[in-house]
C-alpha cells in the first residue's frame, strides 16, 4: 500500500507542478493532496504544524490567484471590462493558442476589454489600454511564479522526506 501511496502522491506532486503553469489546473491543491497522500505512508515525516502551515500557505495562494488578476488590473487603471477580458483571454489563448495563448491571451484580453471599455466611454486613449494590459499580464506573470515557488518547495520536502 506505501507503494501505491507514494506514486500517487508524486503524481499529485508532478501534477501540482503543472497546475501551476495551466490555469486549469489547480497547482498548490493538486500539490497539498499529494504531501497528505505521502504523509500517509510510511515514508511521510512531516509534522502536524508543517501540514497546517503548507494547508494555510495553499488557501492563501489559490485564493490570491483569483483575486490577482483583478487587483493588478485595477492598480494599473483598468476598468471592469478589461478585467473580464483578461479572464477570457486567458481561457481562449490557453484552449485554442497553447502555449504561447497562455502568456498572451491575458494580455491581448485585458487590451481588448479596456479598448472596448474606452470606446463606450468615447475615449481613445490606446495609451491607457496598453497599460492596463500590462498589469494583467504581470498579475498573471506573478501568479504562476508564486504557485511555481510553492509547488517546487512542496516537491522539495516531499523528496526530502525520503532521507
Amino acid at each position: 500500500m506505501d507503494i501505491i501511496l507514494v506514486v500517487f502522491a508524486f503524481l499529485l506532486l508532478i501534477m501540482g507542478l503543472l497546475g501551476s503553469l495551466i490555469p486549469v489546473l489547480p497547482g498548490p491543491p493538486l500539490g497539498y493532496v499529494g504531501l497528505l497522500s505521502l504523509q500517509c505512508s510510511r515514508f511521510g515525516n512531516f509534522t502536524a504544524s508543517s501540514l497546517w502551515l503548507w494547508a494555510v500557505i495553499t488557501v492563501i495562494v489559490t485564493v490570491g490567484d483569483y483575486f490577482l488578476p483583478v487587483f493588478f488590473t485595477r492598480k494599473f487603471g483598468g476598468s471592469r471590462w478589461a478585467t473580464i477580458g483578461s479572464i477570457l483571454g486567458l481561457l481562449v489563448g490557453m484552449i485554442f493558442f497553447p502555449p504561447l495563448g497562455l502568456i498572451a491571451g491575458s494580455f491581448l484580453g485585458a487590451l481588448v476589454g479596456e479598448m472596448i471599455h474606452n470606446h463606450k466611454q468615447k475615449h481613445s486613449d490606446s495609451s491607457k489600454a496598453f497599460k492596463v494590459a500590462l498589469g494583467a499580464f504581470l498579475a498573471f506573470v506573478f501568479g504562476v511564479g508564486v504557485k511555481l515557488i510553492i509547488c517546487s518547495l512542496m516537491m522539495f520536502y516531499a523528496i526530502k522526506s525520503f532521507f
